[in-house]
């Protein structure tokens, strides 16, 4: 089930916690993607805290948020570059995404293998895609006053054997939300020092978060290919030219 479109508003942009949250996942986001020149960017589910950094230098950036979470404008003070649509329906062409960024999108839907499919419909050749969920095994995803702790949580293994089964190629991944999901001032004080030191430690064992990059595998056509060569040349006008 979708989280509520206010909830996650107010939990990213309105709360100490929800800034560092998106501060973290942003940065390790960017380790993977520092820069988007001249492509088209999506996002699906709520990724806007993500997207920012794009919308100086990317051709367009899109923020699709589903049906069942709501939509708000985004980003504020600059044209709305969001849309409401369904969560399996995109109001995309084919092949028109080079870069997508998938959050609250994945481990709330009720229809993800229909969600991955779209997902491979609207990336173009040679498109990459960044799923980013909750880590079953982080403090994160036990937490129901984060939007982390909401749907499904995955292991690395799990997430990426989805993917395979849906055509798309891991390549890279990255944790992030190495602090804990605590307003107290001591961990928010602690939260920079926490995610560097993160980042040198197993991230199946404390990453609150996983983030994986793939790419569109496109399947050669299987088979033999046959050439049927006619023995003898037809000519068209045989028949005028030797009447039998």
């Amino acid at each position: 089930m979708h989280l509520d479109v206010q909830d996650l508003r107010n939990f990213y942009y309105r709360s100490t916690l929800g800034r560092a949250a998106q501060a973290s996942v942003r940065a390790a986001m960017l380790d993977l993607w520092p820069e988007a020149k001249g492509q088209t960017v999506a996002g699906f589910g709520f990724a806007v805290p993500l997207l920012r950094p794009y919308l100086r230098e990317a051709r367009r950036v899109m923020a699709l948020m589903p049906g069942p979470q709501g939509v708000m404008p985004w980003p504020a003070g600059m044209p709305n570059v969001s849309v409401l649509c369904e969560e399996t329906l995109w109001p995309l062409e084919t092949g028109r995404v080079d870069k997508l960024v998938v959050m609250h999108g994945l481990e709330t839907s009720e229809r993800p293998t229909r969600l991955l499919e779209e997902c491979f419909r609207v990336l173009g050749p040679g498109g990459k895609a960044l799923f980013i969920v909750p880590n079953r095994a982080g403090l994160w995803s036990r937490s129901d006053r984060t939007p982390f702790g909401y749907g499904r949580p995955y292991t690395i293994g799990q997430l990426e054997a989805q993917l395979k089964e849906h055509q798309f190629l891991p390549e890279r991944h990255r944790a992030a939300l190495y602090q804990p999901p605590s307003a107290r001032r001591f961990w928010l004080r602690s939260g920079s020092l926490l995610e560097k030191m993160g980042t040198r430690l197993p991230t199946v064992l404390v990453g609150g978060i996983f983030i994986v990059e793939v790419s569109k595998r496109v399947q050669p056509p299987k088979g033999t290919v046959v050439k049927d060569l006619a023995k003898r040349p037809i000519e068209a006008l045989d028949g005028l030219v030797k009447p039998a």
